[in-house]
């Protein structure tokens, strides 16, 4: 189809999928944000998803734009898609985000918005829409940011426990909970900063491939709209995935949940800087873990964490299937 025959209605019912599925990706990394500050009682559920949210929405202070520029245009040749192929990707992310979700596991939204574009791609024009470069850092970074979050989780851990190996246990606990205030704040700061900015590529591109924007830019209505949406998720909360993530791999103290999200933070910045659209639930899950791991490897429960590893393995094919069924299902529909 040509972009003039693509109606206004459509576009914004597309746009609105979006910002759902941006919705979907607070609710569902909420748990992310802030199962640690609430399963170490540093805050209430309400007071930490309220602490969240504020800086999920503020990220687009601090954060530019690289991360959606790489959603946009450099994974899938842009000249190929078009409304439909987002409406698919975009159904395939939401569908295997609610799943996981209503599953427990702590999946990556961010993988499941990216196999949803390249199974929905894929479906219209065959491989050869994949721009591999791109693809190369994506899939580099399914390995290498859970490995990256367990290094420094593990590292921070061992330097703050030896800092503070003479202080009472009454000292640590005092301090570590007013840090983990500062930390649950940089974590989610870093959250907002990388998973908005995914959704923010897929509405640019919408509105470019539909004839609607000359140019391929993220404007101001995009970062302002996306930083909302995903910041109304995360009041949600995510409760499911609190519990899995806050203690089902290991019990937390507070001194474990500073040093488990800044480890986050510290990874999470860094892939942003670089423009590459990091998972953030391999992030922390990996620095949980390598947390336990300082204290001691038995304290890990490493059942719970091969099922959620389980669960990354299968996002980006299952979103990619289900978009593209959903892709090729809406283009009969539409004739």
């Amino acid at each position: 189809m040509a972009a003039a025959s693509w109606s206004f209605g459509f576009i914004v019912f597309v746009i609105g999928l979006a910002l759902a599925f941006d919705f979907t990706n607070g609710l569902h990394d909420a748990a992310n944000s802030v199962a640690t500050v609430v399963s170490t009682r540093v805050l209430s559920p309400r007071q930490a998803v309220i602490w969240a949210a504020f800086f999920n929405f503020v990220a687009f202070l601090i954060f530019g734009t690289s991360v959606a520029e790489t959603i946009g245009v450099g994974l899938i040749d842009i000249r190929v898609v078009d409304p439909l192929v987002i409406f698919g990707g975009l159904m395939g992310a939401v569908i295997w985000n609610i799943l996981t979700w209503y599953w427990g596991l702590p999946s990556s939204s961010s993988h499941s918005l990216i196999g949803g574009y390249l199974g929905a791609a894929v479906a219209k024009a065959g491989w050869g829409v994949i721009i591999v470069k791109g693809w190369i850092k994506v899939i580099s970074f399914i390995f290498i940011a859970p490995i990256l979050g367990l290094v420094l989780g593990n590292l921070i851990m061992i330097l703050t426990t030896w800092l503070v190996r003479n202080k009472p246990l009454k000292t640590i606990n005092y301090w570590s909970r007013r840090l983990q205030l500062l930390s649950a704040a940089l974590y989610s700061l870093g959250h907002g900063g990388n998973d908005a900015q995914k959704t923010m590529g897929i509405i640019a591109g919408l509105v470019f491939t539909s004839g609607h924007m000359k140019t391929f830019h993220i404007p101001l209505w995009i970062v302002l709209s996306a930083h909302t949406a995903i910041a109304l998720g995360t009041l949600s909360g995510g409760w499911r995935i609190v519990k899995t993530m806050g203690q089902k791999i290991v019990r937390l103290r507070p001194i474990d949940g500073f040093c488990a999200e800044t480890a986050s933070a510290i990874s999470i910045f860094t892939a942003t800087h670089l423009g590459i659209p990091v998972s953030t639930t391999h992030v922390i899950t990996g620095a949980v873990t390598g947390v336990g791991v300082a204290r001691s490897a038995s304290s890990v429960k490493w059942q719970v964490t091969l099922r959620i590893v389980w669960a990354w393995i299968f996002t980006i094919p299952m979103a990619a299937v289900i978009a593209a069924l959903f892709y090729k299902f809406s283009l009969l529909f539409m004739g």
